[in-house]
């Protein structure tokens, strides 16, 4: 799960902080949407991973499906570029496939895609409105604290919409 920290990147080969609470912190009842960017982020340890790590402790993580759709994406595309080793690659699959019990995962169905619900400047891409939705409608539901991000043109539209990011 989670708690493995990151695969590969970081500074020293170790694995990094725990997004889930360990035995001796409680958990806080806040709410964080995970769009794919900001997974990828600490599953594959780039900039500002710990920094994320830390935020989402102790959170209830919540995402579209689209994030394991896009994550195991990348993930063959960075192995077919050998940008991971073949063990790295395995590694990492199978923490897509843990980390999905983690999340609560909202599937993508025809009133999301049917929605108006579009930022006032901002087109973002298909997968990336899909997103936006999705947390739209779980911040419909109960707040969510933070529409979490790696993206700046994602963020914007995130705060277009209304979303806290």
């Amino acid at each position: 799960m989670w708690s493995e920290g990151p695969i590969s990147g970081s500074p020293d080969g170790r694995p990094g902080r725990p997004l889930s609470p360990g035995p001796t912190t409680p958990a806080r009842h806040r709410r964080l949407y995970l769009d794919t960017s900001a997974y990828l982020c600490i599953l594959l340890a780039e900039d500002g991973w710990e920094r994320l790590s830390e935020d989402t402790a102790g959170a209830e993580l919540l995402s579209s499906v689209l994030l394991v759709l896009e994550a195991r994406r990348n993930l063959i595309r960075l192995a077919r570029e050998a940008a991971l080793r073949p063990e790295q690659y395995k590694t990492c699959m199978d923490r897509v496939e843990e980390d999905t019990n983690v999340f609560v995962l909202r599937d993508l169905t025809l009133d999301l895609c049917q929605s108006n619900i579009l930022p006032a400047i901002a087109t973002p891409r298909s997968l990336d409105l899909a997103h936006l939705r999705t947390a739209l409608w779980f911040h419909a539901a109960e707040r969510v604290e933070r529409f979490v991000t790696m993206d700046a043109s994602q963020k914007q539209a995130a705060r277009e919409l209304g979303l806290p990011v």
